[in-house]
């Protein structure tokens, strides 16, 4: 059974699986690696979850304030051979419950062209596509959603 622990971005746990998430990155997104990677820093993140599967930790999410209404989902990741058993699933839909009980109505995020089952993920749990918000305005391979949350 899949547990989802609420830690920040101090959890080592949570910093193993990002430095799994920007490894993974780095390839798919190459030479713009760089770009992306100066807007994911962890260091300030005060609402991280950690995914475990019998105390064995399996995947991480995060959400920070992006407006007074609304947060940035980041950082969501599952291990490649823990995926496909819903675990992104569970773990956005924990990150969409944290947002509503922190008051915020919004949830929006930006993920890649070369990630398709993070965008299938998104699509499936009724994010819409927006247009591409703040430093990702101008990138060819961003694509931003926006998910009004039900309180």
């Amino acid at each position: 059974m899949i547990i989802c622990v609420r830690t920040n971005s101090e959890n080592n746990d949570f910093q193993k699986l990002v430095k799994e998430l920007d490894a993974d990155l780095a390839i798919r997104d190459g030479a713009e690696h760089a770009f992306y990677d100066q807007y994911n820093k962890i260091d300030t993140i005060k609402y991280a979850l950690v995914a475990y599967d019998n105390a064995i930790p399996v995947g991480c999410g995060a959400i920070k304030e992006f407006a007074s209404d609304s947060v940035e989902v980041k950082r969501m990741y599952v291990l490649p051979n823990r995926r496909g058993q819903g675990i992104a699933s569970i773990i956005l839909t924990a990150l969409e419950q944290w947002a509503a009980e922190l008051n915020y109505i919004k949830c929006v995020l930006e993920t890649g062209k070369r990630q398709p089952e993070a965008i299938a993920l998104y699509t499936k749990h009724s994010y819409a596509i927006i247009p591409n918000f703040g430093q990702y305005e101008n990138v060819a391979n961003s694509v931003c959603f926006e998910k009004i949350l039900l309180s």
